[in-house]
């Protein structure tokens, strides 16, 4: 290696730490993590399947937010957090100037993101250098939530919820369509509640066994999606940023208990329900 490309790999090994350091530093302040997504901590909370071979594609840089093993050793932008890795991220950073083709990483592709199995060096380097894609071979992971590179690790105790919710409830196929998402931590354990209640006053209703398919379908027809029919006609949902629909769903499930126990009532419609907590937040 030439004394000015040896040069040159030095600055950019330089930069690349002193990048990581100004990361790690805003971290702090900031209290947002900056590390990678660990795969196996991604699987343990998920239930993901696979790895299915998918064969050689070009990926987005940006949308490779973790690593099969070695997580803590690049951050979130996949700048070195460590001195040690100064010989081999020289190395590759070298062969990107001298014109080098050199093979495809091997990554895991879960949701919309992907896992790094081999070629950590090369997408540090690839994102240093500036570029936007690179080539991999995908090995696929199913998953039942779709999974997006703004992913933080406190986001995996919800999506894990998620996925046991649609585990126990198979939502996903009984309503193909229904797409509930919550930032409340245990807003998914409340529905399985919701649901088990609702099956309990069909069967009174009704004089009758009531299946838990039965109550599941039955309660996202006429409880849930009358409240998100409300919600979405009023657009409330521009005065309650970071929020879902399924948050409100269930803001305006407590609320509806709250005037039931205040009143001596028994409980309004869900959609009456919908709209008495609209006006009371627009008052």
């Amino acid at each position: 290696m030439s004394n000015e490309l040896t040069s040159r790999v030095h600055a950019d090994f330089s930069r690349a730490r002193f990048k990581a350091f100004l990361n790690r530093a805003f971290a702090a302040l900031s209290g947002q993590p900056t590390t990678l997504l660990s795969y196996d901590e991604i699987k343990q909370s998920l239930h993901i399947g696979g790895p299915i071979y998918r064969g050689v594609h070009t990926v987005r840089l940006d949308q490779i937010v973790g690593s099969l093993n070695r997580y803590h050793e690049f951050d979130r932008a996949f700048l070195p957090a460590e001195d040690q890795l100064a010989a081999r991220w020289k190395n590759i950073d070298s062969a990107f100037y001298k014109d080098i083709s050199l093979p495809p990483v091997v990554l895991y592709k879960v949701g919309q993101v992907y896992f790094v199995v081999d070629g950590h060096h090369r997408v540090s380097v690839a994102r240093q250098q500036g570029q936007e894609f690179i080539e991999a071979e995908i090995r696929e992971c199913s998953t039942k939530v779709n999974i997006t590179p703004d992913l933080k690790t406190e986001d995996l105790k919800i999506l894990g919820q998620k996925v046991r919710f649609l585990e126990r409830t198979r939502l996903d196929s009984l309503r193909p369509k229904a797409k509930i998402r919550l930032t409340i931590p245990d807003g998914f354990d409340r529905m399985l509640e919701h649901i088990a209640v609702h099956r309990y006053f069909m069967g009174l209703d009704w004089k009758r066994d009531i299946s838990e398919e039965e109550a599941i379908t039955h309660w996202y027809d006429t409880v849930y999606t009358p409240i998100i029919q409300v919600v979405r006609q009023s657009k409330i949902l521009k005065d309650f940023p970071g929020k879902t629909e399924g948050d409100l769903y269930l803001w305006v499930l407590d609320h509806q208990r709250y005037l039931a126990d205040e009143e001596g009532q028994t409980l309004r419609p869900p959609e009456e329900a919908a709209r008495e907590f609209i006006e009371e937040h627009e008052e």
